[in-house]
C-alpha cells in the first residue's frame, strides 16, 4: 500500500468540535487537506464559517455547525447535520473544551465550575461517541479522536478540575477500544504539551516559557500542525490496528504553568 493510499481520507466524513480555532481548527484543515469533507462545530459559529470558506476556497468540503457541546440538543443536531450533508460519518475529534490555565484554587471554584469542566470534556465527549459509532459502524470505517492534554499526566497547583478530566478522558477512550473494535470503529487521544494557541498565550509569559523550554528537548513550543499531523495519523488508515492509545506530542518533555 502506497504512502498516498495510507493517509488518504478521500470519502471519508470527519465531525470536529471546537473548529472554529487553535488546534481544532488545524485539525478540519489537516483532514481537509488528506481529501475528507468536515463537519466544523463551534460554538462560535462566525469561526466555524470561517475556517469552512477558507476549506472550501482551497477546494475541499466543508460545512460550519453552531455547537455547545454543553448542550445535548447541540451534539444531536451536530451529528444529524453530518449525516444530512455528507450521508455518513468515519471520523470524530474530540477538540472542544476548558478549565485549567492554572486558574482553579480549589478554594475559590465551586462545585458548579467543576461540573461544567467534566461535561466540556468528558461528558460531551462520550456522548458524541455514542451518537456516531453507530453510523461509523454502518460506514465501515471508524476512529475517533480525543484532545486530552499533557496535564492528564502532570502535576501542577490549581489545576484540578482540567487535569484530572483529562486524564478521565484518556481512560475513558482506553475502555471504549474495547466496546467500539468489534464494530471496526477505533478510538485514541492525542495529548498535547504546550501548543501556540490562542489559550496558551492568554497565561503564557517570558519567564514561563522559558522554564517549559528547560525541559523540553526539542527546544520550541508545539505548533498547531504537530498536533493536527498526530490526528491525521489517527483519523487515516496507517493506523487501523491502533486503538485505545495515548500519543503525547510534547517536544519530548514536560510543560507545566507552576
Amino acid at each position: 500500500m502506497s504512502i498516498q493510499t495510507l493517509f488518504d481520507l478521500s470519502g471519508k466524513v470527519a465531525i470536529v468540535t471546537g473548529g472554529g480555532n487553535g488546534i481544532g481548527r488545524g485539525c478540519c484543515e489537516m483532514l481537509a487537506s488528506a481529501g475528507a469533507s468536515v463537519v466544523i462545530g463551534d460554538i462560535n459559529i462566525a469561526d466555524a464559517e470561517n475556517v469552512a470558506q477558507s476549506i472550501i476556497a482551497g477546494g475541499g468540503n466543508a460545512i460550519a455547525v453552531e455547537c455547545n457541546v454543553l448542550k445535548d440538543d447541540d451534539l444531536v443536531n451536530l451529528v444529524d447535520r453530518a449525516l444530512s450533508e455528507f450521508g455518513h460519518i468515519n471520523i470524530l475529534v474530540n477538540n472542544a473544551g476548558g478549565g485549567g490555565g492554572g486558574r482553579e484554587n480549589p478554594f475559590k471554584v465551586d462545585i458548579t465550575y467543576f461540573e461544567k469542566v467534566y461535561k466540556m470534556n468528558v461528558f460531551s465527549a462520550w456522548r458524541l461517541c455514542q451518537l456516531t459509532v453507530p453510523h461509523m459502524a454502518k460506514a465501515g470505517y471508524g476512529s475517533i479522536i480525543n484532545i486530552t492534554s499533557m496535564s492528564s499526566v502532570n502535576t501542577s497547583p490549581d489545576m484540578s478540575a482540567y487535569s484530572s478530566s483529562k486524564a478521565a478522558l484518556n481512560h475513558m477512550a482506553a475502555n471504549l477500544a474495547f466496546d467500539f473494535g468489534p464494530f471496526n470503529v477505533r478510538i485514541n487521544s492525542v495529548a498535547p504539551g504546550a501548543t501556540k494557541t490562542r489559550a496558551l498565550y492568554s497565561v503564557l509569559t517570558p519567564e514561563i516559557e522559558a522554564r517549559m523550554l528547560s525541559h523540553t528537548p526539542i527546544r520550541r513550543l508545539g505548533e498547531v500542525s504537530d498536533i493536527a499531523g498526530a490526528v491525521l495519523y489517527f483519523a487515516s488508515p496507517v493506523s487501523e490496528w491502533v486503538s485505545g492509545q495515548v500519543l503525547f506530542v510534547n517536544g519530548g518533555g514536560v510543560q507545566t504553568l507552576d
